[in-house]
């Protein structure tokens, strides 16, 4: 397994930080902090979306799992993975034995982007630009701070290029990938490590 450092966004952009930059200030809670969330106007899609979808879940947790935005149901009941993917998701944690819990759920973009269909009313997924997955990222790292999990699944490339960097790739499911991180502990003290697992 390879060591990398645990990555900080840092944002270069004024209306990233006045919006989301110092969430520090806000509480060290989940509700403080899906309250502020609830406004946030970082990017542009809160103007398509219909809400902020935030995490959910344990806190602290065993088990973080992060995936790339929600998708048209979660938009419209405002709760991460209550849609297909999350169907699978949460069929394949009661297989693996995992207990619910002790599980925290989140997206690295917390509104829906979407694209009309040809026909008819659907929305259809468009994949988050760079800089809307780098106006979310204080949030993730918020969660990270209060959910402080065990272990930290990435759903997809675009969860794994945020807390990874860009040029993360996933690989073929024969060659599965693991990376150990480094990040201190609840007193910002020692160290202690976060498992990636990156799946398509």
């Amino acid at each position: 397994m390879k060591r990398i450092p645990f990555r900080k966004s840092s944002s270069s952009r004024a209306n990233v930080n006045r919006e989301a930059g110092n969430l520090m200030a806000i509480g060290k809670t989940l509700p403080a902090l899906r309250r502020e969330a609830a406004t946030c106007k970082a990017c542009d899609l809160w103007k398509t979306g219909t809400q902020t979808v935030f995490g959910e879940g344990a806190s602290p947790a065993r088990i973080m799992f992060v995936g790339e935005q929600p998708g048209d149901q979660e938009d419209r009941e405002g709760h991460p993975f209550v849609g297909p993917a999350g169907k699978i998701l949460h069929s394949a944690m009661h297989d693996a034995g995992i207990d619910e819990s002790e599980i925290y759920v989140t997206n690295v973009v917390k509104h829906f982007k979407w694209s009309p269909a040809e026909r008819g009313k659907r929305r259809i997924h468009k994949k988050p630009r760079y800089s809307e997955i780098h106006a979310c990222r204080p949030w993730l790292d918020a969660e990270l701070r209060v959910v402080r999990p065990q272990v930290l699944v990435c759903l997809g490339a675009s969860a794994a290029q945020s807390l990874l960097g860009k040029r993360f790739q996933c690989q073929p499911p024969a060659r599965a990938i693991r990376r150990i991180i480094a990040r201190p502990d609840r007193d910002g003290n020692s160290t202690s490590f976060v498992h990636f697992a990156c799946t398509r």
